[in-house]
This record gives C-alpha cells, structure tokens and sequence, in this order.
C-alpha cells in the first residue's frame, strides 16, 4: 500500500518573502525618493538647512523665472528634432541590415557599438571632432568654407548635441526594429509585389503597418529620453549651458539648481515634478495618438 501524500501547509506569507527582494529594492531606489522629492517641492531645503512648508512658492516661482522657459524650450526642441529621426532611420537602418548577406555580421556590429559605449567618451569624441581646432571644422577650412562654430553658436550647439543623441540611439532601436520586423509575414511582400507595388509603395503599405505599435513604443521611449536629456548637452555646452547658459535644459537647470553647499533642493524638486508631469503626459499624449490611429 503507498503511504499516505504529506500535504505540507503553505504560510500565508510566503509568496510575499519571493518578492521582499524587489519590494525593496523599489521602494529604497525609486518609491522613496519619489515621495521624498514631491514632499520637498513644496518646502525651501537647502542642501545644509533643513526645510520649511512653503506650499506652491516653488512652483509659482517657476514661472518667473527665464531659465525655467529657456530650459523648457530647449526640452521641447529636442523632441521635436530627436525624435522623428529615431523614429524613421533605425526603421530604415534594420531593413538593410535584416538581409542575411555576408559580412552583414560586422556592419550590424557597428551600427550597435555607439549604444555600448560611454555616453562620456562619445561626448568627448564629439567635441574633440566638433571643437573650433577639431576635425571637422579642419576639413571645412581645407576646402575653403571656413571654420563653423559648432560650440559656440547657441543653435548649432543644440543641434549638434541632437545629432550625438541620434547617433548614439540608432542601433538601440535598430534592435528593437528587427525583432519586429521578423515578425512580418513575408507572404504580404510577396503578394504587394505580385501587384505590382515597388519597394517604396511595399515600405508604405506593408512595412510601416505592420510595424506601426513599434513605432509607437520607439516614439514614446525617444520623446521621453530626450526631454530628459541631460549629458550630450551638459558635455558639449558645459555647466553653464552653453553661451549665456542660452542651451540649458531641465535637467540641467535641476542638477545646477540642487547640487553644491547652497544648493537649492527645494526648488529642484518642484522642477523636478515639473519634468515628471510633463513626461507622464508625453506618454499619454503617444499613447492616445495611438489608439486614436487604431480607431
């Protein structure tokens, strides 16, 4: 006869004990400074001095302040610079890459190694290239255009900095772009081109819906990174932030505000909500184009 199965009983809190570890980790690392960071910006910490209630002063001296504006302008421009070309070229980057011909290995390869590499040693490798006695501007002098101040100019600097986030990113979302794009039947290419559609009519009515959701998600997680962009702009412009501080963005402007003996933390926290509120609606603004599109 087999012996009787012993059914051991299961403690009530034993599912939470599996994930105690993360719950802390959560809630030490992204839980607690998120409090702490909305409790602060309504209260006048100094980095040495405790804080006092000030309810909404922080916020309604944000709008009184220029660098508030110039920081926010620059945030918006990067979004609209960055992420229409982090949309559209990793897109058109996997499709050459995604052809199995050989040494495709070694380009892909390449198209990748800026997304491993330092954003420090990228920044400085494009400042080296960029500066007023770099690479560039020596080759422009050598065929008589003169040197341009990539540096220097506030406008140019900005642009540069969007060109080192859009080159950095590119074989991020190349990756994210072929693992979608393995999942388009080729049966539709087939049969666009069965009626008669070229490359460029198959791209517009085969490719780009069936990968339209990861567009989406490229969109959002690009709209996202550049309003937060911080150490492209912060090493090709400096701490000041470029000419007259004129290329600042918000996190610049918190790190410059909140860091140092007198620092300002308060007020940092209340941009730092600021930048938090105007994420969360880039993300509902992507999401809702989205399932308006569906519709």
């Amino acid at each position: 006869m087999a012996a009787p199965l012993r059914i051991k009983r299961q403690l009530p809190f034993g599912p939470w004990l599996f994930a105690a570890p993360g719950l802390l980790v959560t809630g030490a690392f992204v839980l607690y400074p998120f409090v702490s960071t909305l409790a602060n910006s309504f209260t006048d910490r100094r980095t040495l001095v405790p804080g006092h209630f000030v309810g909404l002063a922080n916020f309604r001296e944000l709008l009184h302040d220029e660098m508030f504006w110039t920081g926010l302008r620059n945030s918006v421009l990067y979004i609209l610079g960055v992420v229409p070309a982090l949309v559209v070229l990793p897109l058109l980057l996997a499709l050459l890459v995604r052809k199995n011909i050989p040494g495709i290995t070694f380009f892909r390869s390449v198209f990748y190694t800026p997304v491993v590499a330092s954003i420090v040693v990228v920044g400085l490798i494009w400042v080296w290239l960029l500066d007023e006695r770099g690479l560039v501007n020596s080759l422009l002098e050598s065929v008589g255009i003169g040197r341009i101040g990539f540096l220097s100019d506030q406008w140019l600097l900005l642009l540069s900095a969007m060109a080192v986030t859009v080159w950095k990113g590119l074989g991020y979302y190349m990756i994210i772009y072929l693992a979608a794009l393995a999942n388009v039947p080729r049966e539709l290419h087939e049969a666009a081109a069965v009626d008669g559609a070229g490359p460029v009519r198959r791209f517009l009515s085969v490719t780009v819906p069936a990968v339209r959701s990861t567009m989406v998600l490229v969109a959002a997680l690009s709209s996202v990174a550049a309003f937060k962009v911080f150490s492209e702009v912060y090493l090709m412009a400096g701490p000041s932030g470029g000419p007259a501080g004129e290329d600042t963005t918000l996190v610049m402007l918190v790190q410059r505000t909140g860091t140092g003996l007198t620092g300002r933390v308060g007020y940092a926290c209340a941009l730092s909500v600021v930048v938090f509120a105007v994420t969360v609606v880039l993300m509902l603004l992507v999401l809702r184009a989205d399932r308006r599109e569906e519709s």
